[in-house]
């Protein structure tokens, strides 16, 4: 686990989420640290962001990707929270205020925000535009953004106000993906690595101890971090027997 823990921390990308894990009945959370190459997986028995802080490590200078999740608040390093959640919610407005024409107009103008954002990022990318051109394109925006959600923000009795304050607590954390193309503008790579140990969860119900717990982690994040890389399971897991210290 530790050449896992490593390359995490080694890594300019990582994606973050945590699901609900049971221990001998007790609840507790399984936290994923994800990148395209590398599963990595620990049990806790609390969801503070504490976990985020430690498992990352004061020396991490990469970016985190995670959802909107106040815990991650207190990691120092760069974040992108989630589009794909925040369209979720955008969806789940419009739906709710299906008579308001006006707040279905707003969550689908910041939904085009978000459609040019990733469109002008890939164009771009195709342009070869330096660090400095994309720093000013996600500005731009950020301004866009701000203009659609803060009058909506400072509007007392706004259905839509909440989303909006949302929106401009985490305006600077939106739109990284702009400036660093190598980061993803959702958590996907997250969500999908929890989904074995959902499935897992909904089967077993849990674990029965710390020991099995921890075992669980570590099983998710090899035989996770195996499948990404393409790795035979058989001779990979003889190379774990034989030789842990190497895997």
């Amino acid at each position: 686990m530790g050449r896992l823990h490593d390359e995490v921390r080694g890594s300019p990308v990582v994606c973050v989420d945590e699901t609900g894990w049971r221990q001998d009945g007790q609840n507790g959370w399984l936290w994923t640290f994800s990148t395209p190459q590398v599963r990595y997986f620990q049990y806790r028995k609390t969801r503070s962001g504490t976990v985020a802080e430690e498992v990352l490590g004061e020396q991490f200078k990469g970016r985190t990707v995670c959802d909107f999740y106040a815990g991650y608040n207190r990691l120092i390093n760069e974040i992108q929270r989630c589009w794909a959640h925040l369209l979720r919610d955008l969806h789940a407005l419009k739906e709710k205020q299906a008579d308001c024409p006006r707040v279905i107009a707003w969550a689908e103008a910041v939904k085009r925000v978000y459609e040019e954002a990733k469109a002008q990022s890939a164009r771009a990318t195709e342009l070869e535009l330096n660090r400095l051109q994309r720093r000013r394109l996600r500005e731009q925006f950020e301004a866009v953004l701000e203009k659609l959600a803060g009058p909506v923000a400072r509007k007392a009795q706004a259905p839509h106000r909440v989303l909006a304050q949302r929106i401009i607590k985490h305006l600077g954390e939106l739109f990284v993906f702009v400036e660093h193309p190598e980061v993803p503008s959702d958590n996907n790579l997250a969500e999908r690595s929890l989904r074995p140990a959902v499935t897992a969860r909904k089967v077993s119900g849990g674990t029965r101890s710390d020991k099995g717990s921890q075992m669980k982690a570590a099983l998710l994040s090899h035989f996770g971090t195996w499948i990404l890389q393409n790795r035979g399971l058989l001779s990979a897991c003889r190379n774990l027997l034989l030789a842990p210290s190497s895997v």
